[in-house]
């Protein structure tokens, strides 16, 4: 399978992409902003916060819900305005918010990380439609992807410095993760560490490799790696599937520090890579 730039923007460290309709959207994490593309047109609408945005995504209320440097907030689209809505970790300023997802009951599940790896000090939390705010996984350190299979019985989860994924049961009635065991050790994997990732319509999980210039596609059921896809930077941050069928797979990257690149920071997207989910709304109502 073969990559190819979708845009031309270069964004300082683009995060979280999400399929929404018939749109991309995705953040600049140290850029502040929120981006849409429109695959039609090519045309890249953004939204520019007042502090580093980890992750942005889509509301049964039409607004969004997003998570910064200072706590989960709704962003109203149409007028750029935000509302605060919770910040669990006043009491930490060297955490923000980093990757989220929303369960298949309709729930907001975003985790912190913390900026100066003091291990253990960072959470994985659970927004419920109320808006209340419980913790869902305690003593992290760099929470990450996480997601669902279609039948939201198992969500997969990953904190990056444990190079792990971790499988839980899901219980849809309470919102809790439950019964955690380490699925896959990820450390021989690849040259970078496990960031983003997104679980496809058949159960397989693809796992974006933070350092690595890689997505690799793994079989959670025997660990095996079924697919890898290289790109030609390094700094491979996130992944989700969308485009007509959901069909496509899309990559977020940053820019490495340490060398220039040609196309370090744009989106890549990958044709007929798989099939993924539909995107789920957070349930507001």
């Amino acid at each position: 399978m073969n990559a190819e730039v979708l845009n031309t923007r270069v964004s300082k460290w683009g995060e979280g992409p999400v399929w929404w309709k018939d749109h991309l959207y995705y953040v600049d994490i140290e850029g502040f902003r929120l981006l849409r593309f429109d695959p039609e047109t090519g045309k890249e609408t953004s939204w520019e916060m007042d502090q580093r945005i980890g992750f942005a995504l889509p509301c049964l209320s039409g607004k969004w819900i997003w998570g910064g440097d200072n706590g989960i907030f709704y962003l109203d689209l149409e007028t750029g305005l935000s509302t605060p809505i919770v910040d669990p970790e006043p009491n930490l300023p060297d955490n923000r918010f980093n990757d989220a997802a929303i369960s298949p009951d309709g729930r907001l599940f975003a985790g912190t990380i913390a900026l100066k790896k003091v291990k253990g000090s960072a959470k994985l939390y659970r927004i419920d439609s109320d808006l209340s705010c419980h913790t869902a996984f305690p003593n992290v350190t760099n929470s990450n992807g996480i997601d669902w299979t279609s039948d939201g019985k198992t969500c997969y989860y990953i904190d990056t410095p444990s190079y792990s994924i971790r499988k839980f049961n899901y219980d849809t009635a309470s919102g809790s993760l439950q019964d955690p065991h380490i699925l896959l050790d990820t450390k021989d994997k690849s040259q970078g560490v496990p960031d983003g990732m997104c679980i496809d319509a058949e159960g397989n999980m693809w796992v974006a490799f933070c350092h690595g210039g890689c997505v690799v596609k793994f079989d959670p059921a025997t660990s095996e790696e079924l697919d890898r896809i290289t790109f030609p930077t390094v700094e491979t941050t996130s992944c989700c599937f969308g485009g007509p069928e959901q069909k496509d797979l899309y990559v977020t990257t940053g820019v490495n520090s340490q060398k220039e690149e040609k196309h370090g920071g744009k989106v890549f997207v990958v044709r007929n890579a798989g099939r993924g989910k539909p995107q789920i709304a957070f349930n507001d109502l």
